[in-house]
């Protein structure tokens, strides 16, 4: 798959035209160019340069607030920007009204219409583009064969689960084949084991299509099992893009590694440096040696990240040994995690498979971890590379 994103967090000068796909052979489905979005003085979004390749599924992830579902509103044209431009397959939007810009939305909330039966929901958008009747018939027929609810014209929403109901919201969003699908927050009001089932369901469709999905949402396991690329976002800024492995893998920052997956950030200083090794010396009085991208001063402050699965426990042949008090154990089935004293007011979690059995609260631990199963962060909280 082509580069799907790329974002500049200071703005430059773009020539006009340009693909800031990173993809010269196709123009972006979506593109947004130094974009300002205001409230007054409120600023809810800034600097925001982003393009999104055709055929792709992005997730715009983080935590309330962040300015994600204001991104998302300002596509469809619910929101007015402050500054810069937005483009839909290479159209300038901005100023377009929202009834010409060729927009699915599917909702949290579902939208539906509680006195139209499920045809009429799903042909709404339709009977507004001069489609004949055959031809409404025919593509809510598919339509709803897509979301694996045929059959199901003649009843009411109220008749209808709350799984059920979604799939029709999401029947309605793509009858009239639209340019770009826009999901904000769509799976929220529903169980998990139904949040599973949509979310493969939203991604089978969203390939079968070849559609344009950008979905918004601040679970982060939506986003990593979803997502061809992620835009991880905060206070109205983007942090990091990338796929899910290299945003979980490998954070840009420290916001990143600690919003998606809760990781270990264990405070240090460089206590030795080579050219592809540095010794940490850790505030909770243990060290660590870890692969460093380059070489660093000794006294520098640091702080290695550690994912808690790239924890495991017991007397293996691991880079680096720590040991501590565990303070709760949670049993997971197949799996446990846990939280650990390491000294220094430091607490570390551990999500590691069971090997025999658990660990009580109370029990110290060894833990291991592979020098180069980490990330250094430096002192502003960014990557070192």
């Amino acid at each position: 798959m082509p580069d799907t994103l790329q974002s500049t967090q200071t703005p430059r000068p773009v020539p006009a035209g340009a693909d800031l796909s990173g993809n010269r052979a196709t123009q972006p489905a979506v593109e947004f160019r130094d974009v300002e979005i205001a409230y007054g003085k409120f600023v809810a979004v800034r600097d925001f340069s982003l393009a999104i390749a055709k055929g792709s599924f992005v997730t715009l992830l983080g935590p309330s607030g962040c300015g994600k579902t204001t991104i998302l509103r300002s596509i469809a044209g619910l929101v007015d920007i402050t500054k810069g431009r937005i483009s839909i397959g290479g159209r300038r939007v901005d100023d377009v009204p929202i009834y010409k810009r060729n927009i699915g939305l599917v909702f949290q909330s579902y939208a539906l219409f509680p006195h139209k039966n499920v045809f009429d929901n799903v042909a709404f958008g339709l009977k507004y583009r001069n489609v004949s009747k055959a031809e409404i018939a025919r593509k809510v027929g598919r339509a709803l064969e897509m979301v694996r609810l045929p059959g199901s014209e003649k009843k009411l929403p109220s008749q209808l689960s709350g799984g059920q109901q979604q799939r029709i919201a999401l029947a309605r969003a793509i009858v009239f084949e639209p340019e770009v699908l826009l999901l904000d927050e769509p799976l929220s009001a529903l169980d998990a084991n139904m949040r599973e089932e949509m979310r493969v369901e939203i991604k089978k469709i969203q390939r079968e299509t070849g559609i344009t999905a950008i979905f918004v949402t601040h679970d982060q396991e939506e986003a990593l099992s979803m997502s061809d690329r992620i835009v991880v976002m905060n206070a109205g800024s983007i942090e990091q893009i990338g796929t899910p492995e290299e945003v979980y893998d490998t954070p840009a920052t420290a916001f990143v590694a600690d919003f998606l997956g809760k990781a270990n950030m264990l405070a240090g200083k460089v206590s030795a440096s080579t050219g592809t090794t540095a010794t940490i010396s850790l505030a909770a009085g243990q060290s660590a040696t870890v692969v460093s991208p380059r070489p660093l001063a000794v006294g520098d402050a640091v702080t290695v990240v550690v994912r808690p699965q790239k924890l495991s426990v017991g007397k293996e042949q691991t880079s680096n040994h720590l040991s501590g008090r565990v303070l709760s154990t949670s049993y997971l089935g197949g799996s446990v995690i846990y939280e650990i004293d390491i000294g220094g007011g430091t607490m570390v979690r551990c999500h590691t498979a069971i090997n025999g059995k658990p660990a009580r609260e109370g029990e110290v631990i060894d833990l291991g971890f592979e020098c180069d199963g980490c990330v250094l962060l430096d002192a502003n909280g960014r990557r070192i590379s």
